[in-house]
Order: C-alpha cells, then structure tokens, then sequence
C-alpha cells in the first residue's frame, strides 16, 4: 500500500478495496488474511503480500499514521522552523487538549478538553484565541493545517511557497536549455573547446531547429550559469580524455561482479607504459605493459613488458601466470613464499618447485574478460586458452568498463610504480619534464625484472579497498592474505603447469643445429645433448629440417629444442651465460636461505625502499680510470645505434664484467657472429670521430 496511511491491524468485518473490487475480511487464520467479495468468492493471501501491493486500500479498520519526517527543517531558516514549531504546539494542542511540551498529567484547558467538546468546537476555540492574540485566522483555517499535520507531522507546517520546488535553470527557456544540451552531447567525442563555441553552436541548432531569431538567447551571463548546471561533471571544457571516458560510463546503479574464488574471473589489457627505456638497438622509446588481474583477490600474477604487444606476449602472460615465480639473485628473503601470508605448506604439497618460489600466488584461470584488441581476438591467443580450459569473455566495443578492475590496476602501476622509475614521462606531454630521454638508463630487460619485484614486494602485499573484510569494513587485506582466506574458504585447489606445458606455450621458431649449437636473435644456445643432433635434418620437410625451437621473450638465458627423432625437449643454455649472474640457481636459493629464519614487515619495508630508490637511480654505470675520457652525449648516441649485438645486463641492471681470458670461447665463428658487446654500457668507448663533411667551394680554393 502506498497511501498516506497504512493499516494497525485487520480484524474481522474489516473492508478491503484489492484490485478495485471490494472484500471484506472474514477470518485471519495466522500470518494468512481470508477475503470475500461481493459474489461470494472467498480468496486468501499473506499479510505481507496484502499491505506490499500497490493496488490495495483498507476502507474500514483503524490505521496508523507514518512517522512524519523532522530533518528537512534543519535546511530551512531559522525564522521558516520556529514558525513551523510554533503552528505544532497549537495544531497538537486541538488534537490532543494539551500541547505537545506539556507534563505528563498535564490537565487540558477546557476549552480543548476532548472529553467535553468536539473536534470542531476545539478548532473554533483555537481560531477565537489566535485571532484574540493578533492571529487573523478562521477555524476553516485550522481544520486544514490540523489535516495537513496529521498527514506529513510537522514539515506540513511550513509555508508551501518556501517549498515551492524552482527548476535549476531558472527563467531560461526551455527550447534553449534542450539546445545547449545537444551542443555539449557532441562536443563529447570532439576537441575541447571553449563555452564560447558552445553558446555560438546552441544559436546555430536554435537556428536549425525552429528557425533563425525565433528563440531569443538569454543574456551572457546566464549561459554561463545554465552551462554550468548542464555540464557539471562531464569536463566539456576540460579534458577530452576525461570527458570520453565518463561518456562510457553505464547509465543507473553501478554493480560489482562477484567471484568466490581465485581465478573464477579475470581481465587482461594492454596499455602504453609511462617509461622510456633503452630498447636493444640503443634507441630510446616507449614499451607496452600487458597485465592481468585476478578480480577475488586483486593479485597481479603477471605483467609483461614489450615495445609492441604480440599475441604470443599474451601467449607468455598466461604461462607465467600459471607457473611459480622463482625467486632471483639479490632478491630480499623476505619476498619468499614461505615467508609470506600464503599458504605455503598447503600449496608445497601440491608443487615441490614452491621451495624456492617467490610470494605470489599461482592462479588457474577459469574465464577472462578481453577486449576487441588484435593481440586477444588473435588465434594464438585463443588457442593457448583452449589448451588450458579458459573461457574467453569479450567485452563490449568501446566498454572499458567492462573491465574496470584492470583498467584502475594498470593505471595503479603508474602512479605507484612508474614514477619512481628513471625516464618517467608523466602521464601527458603537459607533465613530461625536459631532456627525459637522458634519463632513460633501463634497458627493457632490466625494467621487466623491477617490476616483477615490484609486484611481489609492494602490490602483493599492499592492502587494496576492493578487499575489505564485509563484516569489518575497516580491516581492509592485500591480495595475499586475501588469496589465503579464499583458499580455505572456496576449496581453490591451484595445479600450475608442469614444465612441457609452460614449455609448449612458448613462442616458437624454428633453426638449424649448427657445430657451435643454435642461433637465436645473435645469442648461441648449446648443449651438450645435442651433439648427436648437430647437422642433422629433423624430419619436418615443411620447415626445410629445421627445429623447433620455444623461448621465453624475457629469460635469454636458455632454449627449449623439441627432439623430433626421441621426443621430449632438450634445455639448450647461452653460452655467454657465465657473463652474468647466473638466474635460477639453487645453490645460490641454498645460500640465500640460511639468511634470516623468518621474514618481517621491517625486513619487506626496506626491501621495498631499496626497490625503488634502485629505480629511481638507474643501473650502476662502473667507472673507469683517469684516463677515461667522457664522452659527448651525440659520442654515445652513436656507438649505441652501431652496436653489432644487443647488451646484456643480469638481472639487477649491472652490466656484465669483462670475461677472463682462460673463459672466452675460443671459436673464430662465434666471434665473428657475435662480436665484442661495446656501447654506454661497459663504460669504455673509443672516441667518435666524425667524418668530416664534403665542403667543394673549399676544395676549389685549395686548387688555386
């Protein structure tokens, strides 16, 4: 029932109007009300249901009124309320013979004793004392504001011109506030422009619409008020970036997609990287970072960095996600697994490979939003989710927010990584500072491996607003505690990929088994396994013999060749790896270990404040002798874009030191294929000396 008025109770005889018939109550049997109508047909229905329907009206039977509402005064004048107070001591004094601040055993005044006279009688009592006391009010006058009292409690007793509803445009026409608004609905996929080509497009639409000068535009002044009115909240004339993206935002409530458990939903994009980065052929530019977001638990279980996203980096993105991530040389102790909020005994039952795994979570997922991007819609990608079960979701066209989550994380990762990173750019060329590009010093490689750190070390264990506690919202989690809650309350069961399956993932080409082993992106890959194999056809006539070869875009340190004449695949290493820090050791995870016994919030604190300080100096340059000459800026440009082979850096950024003699390979055909690394990087260039530029008009004068 919607009235004014709801029912106190319903007892037998009682009328009821349902459905415009009329029914009177004949029996209550409980929680049930049975009805009767004018024909004798007897229908039951549940209280409930009864006082819910709209269509329904108690004729008879004693009603209760609503409580009236007493706040909407506060938001009046002071001299508007007390008005309205004054006018309730006397209306409650009609009703009731007494007002309403009176003691309780208060007796009434027996003029307004409703033991002695009628309601009537009282309202002409009350008329005759106010007009007594300079009032001028009839008792007709009464009888309406003692109704209105009753109806809406002390609020009906304000003036109703003061609540009088005035429209937020004020006295501007219609046909001119509908013409603005069409003005700033096209102006939200075009370049921002001022209000002043807003009011002048208003004109032309007015003009269009209904002819010219038959619509008079109001003056300057209150364009401007009704332009605020119309385009507060949508930058019209802000950022146009902004404004399209509000323009995307769903009409009504917002509603929040609900998942139990980790992986049940995830999304992954792709979006420019605000960081320049020394890419391999020593040129400066930006790089795209691919991520994904598991929505249970907000964990970034992966995110990869290139300068052009392909379908195979995507292809990539889901075999990290599935695998453990192996902690690294120079890596802190407390970034391990086992000293973390996960559950590391309960998932190394499931893994042995855990042991030596950093802190984060490994996540199977089970259906991804996309978007309509090439590198998602492509059959690499497609086929890599089908390999591993995963339902594909693909999102609206031009819907960001579809997958809001990832959107918010991507753009996370920029304010609270990024900019601590040397060769930060801002997020626009109006907050981009000067001579940037000097200051990009990472090489791609070296910028993938801070932000893995990062992610583990900062993101994972940072409490997130999406992760509050329901029943303490002010307990907030990070994404590891909250993958640890949901592992013992959905039953997730994680199984990561084994090594053939991340393997099978890989990017794949394919090359000839060569004497000195395999050439991949100038960096030869041998092992011993494959001397049986060297100069062998495989057998694939529609590679030309060739093998297949997988690797991972971001370890160059090892190949996978698959064996086509025995099966499996054969780990082939870089035989320039004993330039670097050797990754992945487990002596190295032996030594580390016997470190600290348990890993504190003091320890991951420092551990992200060296982090970032790292980053934010860039890679440490070594410094040669006196005899060192420094080099111009153009001097090092140059040796960059003429090194023969890109330079390798370990995994903290620190260039290679020069190789001993006794450890240098002795072939003359390595040599030749991958000659010395030389460039900004190891510190020791030899002076450019520029050619000098072809003059004729001096050449003829030497002549004479």
């Amino acid at each position: 029932m919607r009235g004014p008025q709801w029912p106190a109770g319903l007892a037998i005889g009682d009328r009821v109007r349902m459905s415009g018939a009329v029914h009177m109550v004949i029996a209550v049997p409980g929680p049930r009300v049975r009805l009767v109508d004018a024909v004798g047909q007897v229908s039951e229905v549940t209280v409930a249901e009864l006082l819910a329907a709209d269509d329904v009206d108690v004729i008879d039977g004693p009603s209760r009124r609503v409580v009236p509402a007493v706040s909407p005064l506060t938001d009046l004048p002071k001299e508007v309320a007390q008005r309205a107070l004054w006018w309730e001591r006397h209306i409650v004094e009609v009703i009731r013979g007494v007002p309403p601040d009176a003691p309780r055993g208060t007796s009434p005044k027996l003029e307004y004793d409703p033991a002695v006279y009628s309601l009537t009688q009282r309202e002409q009592a009350k008329a005759a004392e106010l007009t007594a006391a300079g009032e001028q009010v009839t008792a007709s006058a009464i009888s309406k504001r003692r109704h209105r009292y009753e109806i809406g409690g002390v609020v009906a007793m304000v003036d109703q011109r003061i609540n009088k509803p005035v429209s937020p445009f004020g006295r501007v026409e219609s046909r001119v506030v509908e013409a603005l608004r069409r003005a700033i609905a096209e102006a939200t996929g075009e370049s921002t422009r001022t209000a002043t080509y807003l009011f002048w497009r208003t004109e032309q639409i007015l003009a269009d619409t209904h002819g010219a000068g038959a619509v008079e535009l109001p003056s300057q002044r209150s364009l401007y008020r009704l332009l605020k009115t119309l385009a507060a909240g949508k930058h019209t004339t802000g950022s146009a970036r902004a404004r399209r993206s509000l323009a995307n935002r769903p009409d009504g409530p917002f509603s929040a997609l609900g998942a139990a458990a980790p992986g049940e939903l995830m999304e992954i994009d792709s979006t420019p990287l605000d960081v320049l980065v020394r890419l391999d052929d020593g040129v400066v530019g930006r790089v795209e970072m691919t991520g994904l977001v598991d929505i249970a638990t907000r964990t970034v279980p992966a995110a990869v960095l290139r300068p052009t996203t392909k379908s195979v980096d995507a292809s990539v993105l889901l075999a990290r996600t599935l695998s453990p991530e192996p902690m690294r040389p120079g890596w802190a102790n407390a970034l391990r697994m086992s000293h973390s909020a996960l559950p590391y005994e309960r998932l190394l039952d499931l893994d042995a490979r855990l042991v030596h795994a950093a802190a984060r979570p490994v996540i199977v997922p089970d259906t991804i939003v996309i978007d309509h991007g090439k590198v998602f819609v492509s059959r690499n990608f497609q086929a890599s989710c089908r390999f591993l079960g995963i339902t594909l979701q693909p999102c609206g066209q031009g819907t960001p927010t579809d997958k809001p989550h990832i959107e918010r994380t991507l753009a996370s990762c920029a304010s609270l990584f990024a900019q601590f990173v040397a060769g930060y750019t801002g997020r626009g060329v109006e907050y981009r500072g000067r001579d940037v590009e000097s200051q990009a010093v990472w090489s791609l490689p070296a910028l993938q491996e801070l932000l893995d750190e990062w992610l583990i070390a900062v993101w994972q264990n940072r409490p997130h607003d999406g992760l509050r506690d329901p029943a303490h919202p002010g307990r907030a989690f990070t994404p590891n505690e909250r993958y640890a809650a949901l592992i013992e309350t959905a039953g997730y069961v994680p199984v990561p990929l084994g090594g053939d399956d991340y393997i099978e993932l890989l990017p794949a080409t394919w090359r000839a088994i060569n004497a000195y082993g395999v050439k991949l992106n100038y960096r030869t890959y041998d092992d011993e396994a494959l001397d049986p194999l060297r100069h062998l056809d495989s057998g694939v006539t529609e590679h030309h013999g060739r093998w297949e070869i997988h690797y991972d875009p971001y370890d160059v340190s090892r190949v996978w060749l698959r064996d086509h004449h025995r099966g499996g695949w054969i780990t082939l290493l870089w035989k320039q790896l004993h330039r670097v820090a050797a990754p992945f050791g487990e002596l190295a995870w032996d030594h580390t270990r016997r470190g600290l016994p348990d890993a504190t919030e003091e320890e991951l604190a420092d551990t992200v404040s060296a982090l970032l300080t790292r980053a934010n100096q860039g890679p440490e340059q070594p410094t040669g002798g006196d005899d060192v000459e420094e080099l111009t800026k153009r001097d090092r440009r140059v040796a960059a874009r003429t090194k023969a082979a890109p330079a390798i850096t370990n995994g903290l950024g620190v260039p290679p030191a020069p190789t001993p003699p006794e450890l240098q390979a002795p072939a003359e055909s390595e040599a030749i294929e991958d000659p010395p690394e030389s460039g900004a990087e190891d510190g020791r260039i030899a002076q450019v000396i520029p050619m000098p530029i072809f003059d004729p008009f001096a050449e003829a004068d030497k002549r004479w």
